[in-house]
């Protein structure tokens, strides 16, 4: 018998060179064309992700790069990692992979019947994005900030959080991929928050809070960028929101993006081909709104409505956080933005139930929309919000995050107002775990739940331990 041999080289490759048709690549994305997935053209070009930001990272008059000059390079080196990435399909493939076995995507549309009914107007739909491993949106953009930095060789993600799910989520990117992490927390959210504060720890991430000022987010946005500039080399500040220095606001959008894509075609799906008639998210910095937003904003038919927090007054200063309503152009954390400030411009204290919503800056791409009209922006108060959030646990069997009960308080507001056929798309951007506490402590007697605290037992292992 003749003998053959035969050579083989072994090439150690990713999984997947080319992501498949149906990972749903958008068109602000490398290679949508090839693949066919890019959505119609809009026709406003101030609507095009493709088009917008411009190259200087400006929506519109919003936006920028305003940064002390030892920032400049590191960022620049962000930037054009990021636009390199953009067209590589096997970074994407990797992501969409995460995405799907990680994270668990892609996240449902539920119909809340029940709550439609008592309702008695449209009908109400949410996108459960607190469906999500970690519970929130943010680590949709959190996955990819961590494979961005790992490309890049950093050494530790560093970042604000305020109601503590970005810092809940930035720790699991980081356990993930193998990075140390530190998270800047307000010692107010931190009191606030406590079950996420500790979620950090767990996953191994230092948990620092910021002691001046109001003790909120801002100050850990402060905080955060001190810390940056320290070591801009080895750290990469992975922002929490569609803020910031460009190429932050672009980058966020396009890693969220992923809602509003899967979002239009389960929606579709559910309805034989319809589209929502009304898309509403809450709005702080703007990130999840942004994600369910874009792919729909070619899309004339369909409204689009970002909610934020009145507070209690939103007549007083320090009362709300109500940027988009009040706020006038400004500068805030490198980047140009509505801002509510005082009068000698500097940023005005804010104050919401929601510590995720208690910024006094937006994302600059909501502030271009809306000049432009495309997005109409209200708010929903403390008490509004509260009761939102018990009556979609009460009615539906869902406990949201305060920030996402802004956004059932306003669809639940404007449902009424609107005939039955008609269909409202909520993007339920959280869960409330984090919240239970702070809700009961402060408002349960209205809704009759009080719970009496217990001491905790003590584990037998650690008694054993400590002898």
């Amino acid at each position: 018998m003749q003998e053959i041999q035969i050579n083989c080289q072994l090439t150690l490759r990713p999984p997947i060179r080319q992501p498949p048709s149906d990972m749903g690549f958008p068109p602000v994305f490398g290679g949508a064309k090839e693949k066919g997935a890019a959505f119609p053209k809009p026709k406003d070009e101030r609507l095009d992700p493709t088009v917008m930001p411009t190259t200087e990272g400006f929506f519109g008059e919003y936006g920028g790069a305003f940064l002390p000059p030892p920032l400049v390079p590191i960022i620049d080196e962000i930037k054009a990692k990021y636009l390199e990435l953009k067209e590589d399909p096997s970074f994407w493939a990797e992501l969409r992979l995460l995405e799907k076995h990680f994270t668990g995507r892609p996240s449902p549309i539920l119909h809340c019947e029940r709550l439609s009914e008592k309702v008695g107007g449209a009908q109400i739909y949410l996108k459960r994005e607190d469906l999500n491993h970690t519970g929130a949106h943010k680590i949709n953009h959190c996955l990819g900030e961590a494979l961005l930095a790992k490309k890049m060789g950093k050494k530790k993600l560093i970042a604000e959080t305020g109601a503590g799910q970005h810092g809940v989520a930035l720790a699991t990117a980081a356990a993930l991929v193998g990075l140390e992490c530190d998270i800047y927390m307000g010692e107010v959210d931190m009191a606030k928050e406590r079950p996420n504060v500790v979620r950090m720890k767990i996953l191994g991430a230092n948990v620092i809070p910021a002691t001046h000022g109001l003790k909120t987010l801002k100050e850990a946005v402060d905080s955060a960028f001190g810390a940056y500039m320290e070591d801009p080399v080895t750290q990469f500040y992975a922002i929490g929101s569609v803020v910031g220095p460009h190429p932050f606001p672009m980058m966020v959008r396009d890693f969220q993006s992923v809602v509003g894509r899967e979002a239009k075609a389960q929606f579709k799906e559910l309805t034989g081909g319809k589209l929502p008639d009304t898309l509403v998210a809450c709005v702080g910095g703007g990130c999840n709104a942004i994600g369910l937003f874009t792919a729909f904003l070619g899309d004339e038919k369909v409204k689009l409505v970002g909610v934020e927090p009145s507070g209690t007054d939103l007549k007083v200063t320090g009362k709300h956080a109500a940027t988009m309503t009040l706020g006038t152009p400004g500068t805030i954390h490198g980047f140009k933005c509505l801002l509510l400030q005082d009068e000698a411009g500097e940023p005005a204290p804010v104050n919401t139930c929601a510590s995720g919503l208690d910024y006094p800056g937006v994302g600059p791409q909501h502030c271009y929309l809306k000049d432009i009209g495309r997005v109409k922006y209200e708010t929903v108060t403390d008490t509004e919000c509260v009761d939102a959030f018990m009556s979609l646990a009460r009615d539906q069997g869902i406990i949201p995050a305060l920030e996402s009960a802004h956004a059932v308080a306003y669809a639940v507001k404007l449902a009424k107002t609107l005939p039955k056929t008609d269909t409202i798309l909520v993007n339920l951007s959280g869960r409330g775990d984090k919240d239970v506490d702070y809700v009961v402590e402060n408002f349960g007697a209205k809704y009759g739940v009080s719970v009496p605290k217990y001491e905790m037992p003590k584990a037998e292992a650690a008694l054993a331990s400590a002898a």
